[in-house]
C-alpha cells in the first residue's frame, strides 16, 4: 500500500498515534493512587486487598510481555496493539460498573492484559521505522508521552472524580481506549514497506534459516548482561510501581494530612519529572557521556537517596519538598527506563527487538505487582487510626523501597555498556 505522504510526515504519524495511546497506558496503570481511598470505602476493603486490586494490573501486564515481543515479531505489532487495547477499553468499563470488589480485580485485570500489548510493539515498530541514532530520541519521546499520563492520572483524575465520580471515570477512560484502538488499526503500519517505501536500514545477508521463537528467547536468556539489566529493572520500577502506582496517596493524605487534590498536584510533578527527564537524559547518555552505563548508575544513585528520604524522614517532609521529591522521582526513577529499553535493544540483533525488550520489560511490572501488596500488608500489619494507616506503616513500607534502592544500584554497577562509539 502506497501512502499519499512523505515517508517522514508519515512516521511521526505514527508515532504520534501511538505515543499518544501511550498516554493511557501510564493513565491505566497509576491512577489507582489518586481513587484508592474513595476505592477502599466504596468496595469495603483494606490496604491487603486493594494492594490486589493495584497490582491485579502488574501480574498480568508482567505475563504478556513475552508474547507481546513474540506477537509483535512475528504476527504484527499493529494487529497484536488494536486487539488487546480493545481489551483494555473493556476492562476499564468493567472496572468502572464493577458491584464488588472481585468484579474490579476483573476489569483490572482484563485492562492489564490489554495495554500490555501496546509498548514492546511500539518499540518494535519504532526501530523498523527509525535508524538506530534515532531510536534513544524516540524512545525518550514515548517516555514522555508516558509522563502525560501520568499527570493525567493525578490531579485531572482527582478533578473528574470530584465530579462524576471514580467509577464514571474508569466508563469515559474505557471509551477513550475504545477510540485510540481503532485509530491504531486504521492509520499504523508494521514497517515501511508496507506503506511501499524502502527499508530504513540495509539488513545483513540472511546466514542461514530464520530464526525462531525459541532459539530467540533461548538467545536473550543465555546472555548473562540480560539478567543483571533485569535485576536492576525489577527492583528500581518496585520502588516507582508502589509509590506513585497506588501508596503515594494515601500516604500524603493519611501522614501529611492532604487531600486529595492536593496529594494529586503533588503526585503530578512525577509527570512532569518523567516528560522533562526522558529527552534530557537520552541526550546526556547520546550526547554528553555517550554512553549508556554512566546514566543509569547516576539515575540509582539519586533513587536510593529517595528512598532515603522517605524510610527515615518519612512525617518530615515539607510540602515543597514533597514536590521536589516527586519531580525527582519522575526523573531519575522513571525516566531512566529509557535509556534502559535503550540499552537492552542494543544488547541483540535489531531482528529480535520484540523479543528482547518484550523478555526484559516484564521485570519492572512483576515487581510492581509484588511490591504492591506486600506493602499493603505492611501497612495492614501496624493498624489503622480510624481510616488511615499509621505512620509507622508507612516508615515499614518505605524502608522495603530503601532495600530495593540498594540492590537497584548494586545491580547498576554490572550492567554492560552497549552504546557503540
Amino acid at each position: 500500500m502506497r501512502i499519499a505522504m512523505s515517508y517522514n510526515r508519515y512516521r511521526y504519524a505514527i508515532f504520534w498515534v501511538l505515543a499518544v495511546s501511550y498516554i493511557l497506558v501510564y493513565f491505566h496503570r497509576l491512577c489507582a493512587a489518586v481513587v484508592a481511598v474513595d476505592m477502599m470505602e466504596d468496595l469495603k476493603t483494606g490496604g491487603a486487598l486493594m494492594g490486589m486490586l493495584g497490582a491485579a494490573y502488574y501480574y498480568p501486564y508482567a505475563a504478556m510481555q513475552l508474547p507481546a515481543g513474540l506477537l509483535s515479531d512475528a504476527w504484527g505489532a499493529r494487529r497484536t496493539i488494536t486487539l488487546f487495547f480493545g481489551i483494555a477499553a473493556v476492562g476499564s468499563i468493567v472496572l468502572g460498573l464493577a458491584p464488588s470488589l472481585s468484579w474490579a480485580i476483573a476489569g483490572r485485570t482484563l485492562v492489564g492484559i490489554g495495554v500490555a500489548m501496546l509498548f514492546v510493539p511500539t518499540l518494535k515498530i519504532l526501530s523498523e521505522w527509525f535508524r538506530e541514532r534515532e531510536f534513544a530520541r524516540m524512545t525518550g519521546l514515548l517516555i514522555a508521552m508516558g509522563g502525560v499520563g501520568t499527570l493525567s492520572a493525578t490531579f485531572p483524575l482527582a478533578l473528574l472524580s470530584n465530579e462524576v465520580g471514580w467509577r464514571n471515570s474508569f466508563v469515559i477512560i474505557g471509551l477513550i481506549t475504545m477510540i485510540c484502538a481503532l485509530l491504531i488499526w486504521i492509520l499504523v503500519l508494521d514497517k515501511p514497506g508496507d506503506a511501499g517505501f524502502p527499508p530504513v536500514r540495509k539488513e545483513p545477508p540472511a546466514g542461514g534459516p530464520a530464526i525462531t521463537v525459541a532459539s530467540a528467547v533461548k538467545l536473550v536468556v543465555s546472555h548473562p548482561r540480560f539478567w543483571t539489566i533485569s535485576l536492576w529493572f525489577f527492583f528500581n520500577c518496585v520502588i516507582f510501581f508502589a509509590f506513585s502506582g497506588l501508596w503515594g496517596g494515601p500516604y500524603l493524605m493519611h501522614v501529611h494530612g492532604l487531600t486529595k487534590t492536593e496529594s494529586g498536584n503533588i503526585l503530578s510533578m512525577i509527570a512532569a519529572g518523567m516528560i522533562i527527564g526522558s529527552s534530557a537524559l537520552s541526550y546526556l547518555s547520546d550526547r554528553v557521556f555517550r554512553a549508556r552505563k554512566p546514566v543509569i548508575v547516576i539515575s540509582s544513585v539519586i533513587s536510593l537517596m529517595i528512598t532515603a528520604v522517605l524510610a527515615f524522614h518519612t512525617a518530615d517532609i515539607s510540602v515543597a519538598g514533597l514536590y521536589a521529591l516527586c519531580f525527582i522521582m519522575g526523573v531519575f526513577n522513571n525516566a531512566i527506563v529509557t535509556i534502559g529499553f535503550t540499552a537492552t535493544k542494543e544488547l541483540f540483533p535489531i531482528r529480535i527487538a520484540g523479543t528482547s525488550t518484550g523478555l526484559v520489560n516484564l521485570f519492572p511490572f512483576l515487581g510492581g505487582a509484588l511490591a504492591q501488596p506486600f506493602l499493603g500488608y505492611l501497612l495492614e500489619r501496624r493498624g489503622r487510626s480510624g481510616d488511615a494507616f499509621l505512620l509507622a506503616g508507612y516508615q515499614d513500607a518505605f524502608l522495603a523501597l530503601f532495600i530495593s534502592g540498594v540492590i537497584a544500584l548494586a545491580a547498576s554497577f554490572f550492567i554492560k555498556e552497549t552504546m557503540r562509539k
